[in-house]
């Protein structure tokens, strides 16, 4: 008999099973273990007790992490079931269930404070049992989803074993204080740009290729400020340091900004959400997508700088 039909005639350990899941929800053991309350070297010894017993690999690793293989993927589904069955145990009075968990979300600096940090709020007030952990960085989809349940970036993003939804597009323009046009004059034209300093993220240290792309309009403009965070770039505007190119849903909450060359300098980019399909089957994450999608929904016309 072969090692896969000897395990077979054997049940998976529903706690081996519950396992998986938060490891390949994860994709760390250490993550897995905080969630669950257990050390390391229990984690270790559960999987590998299921390899046993499935007969075969449930999980291999990659780059900062561990991925599902075919089978442990096949094992996750029977995993999502033990989960569903041990939660509608803890329901409400009135059969309701009650959805706890911890969602990590890592997003761009201007969607993280004005998308998903609002969007976490709502979610914690109708379920306060989900907490919601959001990093800011502004990078590439990871081909790895480790230590993350969904991820924002900037561009379609090119992804394996994860799904990348198109959530909303959002505009760029040039934007400068009432105070440096006082002092330098507002440019009439593309051409004129040169004479200004550009405040815009660092050029060497840019991992986004389409806000790369960005700044192209104006190639020859000096660099002035320049930052890895995006509300430097609209703190050194209102500072006068030069004529910044920023997400029309940030400076447009500013008084003293002024967009300029509307009509010439507009760049649209699209934020787009990318996770693994059987994290997106958790209510709670299901829970904190529904939320975001929500807000962008409401915050459509602000995000292409249109003012009412």
């Amino acid at each position: 008999m072969s090692p896969a039909s000897a395990g077979s005639a054997r049940r998976p350990s529903a706690d081996d099973l519950l396992v998986l899941l938060a490891v390949g929800r994860s994709g760390r053991f250490v993550t897995a273990a905080e969630e669950l309350g257990i050390n390391h070297t229990t984690i270790s010894r559960r999987i590998a007790a299921l390899e046993h017993t499935l007969g075969g690999r449930v999980l291999t690793r990659v780059a900062g992490g561990w991925e599902l293989t075919d089978l442990g993927r096949e094992a996750l589904a029977a995993a999502e079931a033990v989960e569903s069955a041990v939660k509608s145990l803890a329901g409400d009075a009135g059969g309701n269930r009650s959805l706890e968990g911890v969602v990590r979300i890592s997003a761009t600096d201007g969607f993280s404070a004005y998308i998903a940090a609002p969007a976490a709020a709502e979610v914690q007030r109708r379920h306060p049992k989900i907490t919601v952990e959001i990093v800011a960085t502004t990078r590439r989809a990871s081909q790895q989803r480790s230590g993350r349940d969904l991820e924002i970036v900037v561009g379609e993003p090119q992804v394996h074993r994860a799904t990348a939804t198109h959530l909303a597009d959002y505009c760029l323009g040039l934007y400068a204080s009432r105070e440096y046009l006082r002092d330098h004059g507002t440019p009439a034209t593309i051409d004129e740009l040169t004479e200004h300093p550009l405040v815009y993220f660092i050029d060497s240290m840019l991992q986004v290729d389409d806000l790369d792309l960005a700044s192209s309009f104006a190639p020859a403009m000096r660099e002035s400020v320049t930052s890895t965070n995006v509300f430097v770039h609209v703190e050194a505007t209102r500072a006068a340091a030069g004529l910044g190119l920023l997400p029309c849903f940030m400076a447009d909450r500013h008084a003293d900004l002024v967009r300029v060359l509307a009509d010439s300098v507009t760049v649209t980019l699209g934020y787009w959400m990318v996770a693994r399909t059987e994290t997106l089957r958790r209510p709670e994450v299901a829970a904190v997508v529904t939320a975001i999608r929500a807000m962008v929904a409401d915050q459509r016309d602000i995000l292409l700088g249109y003012r009412g």
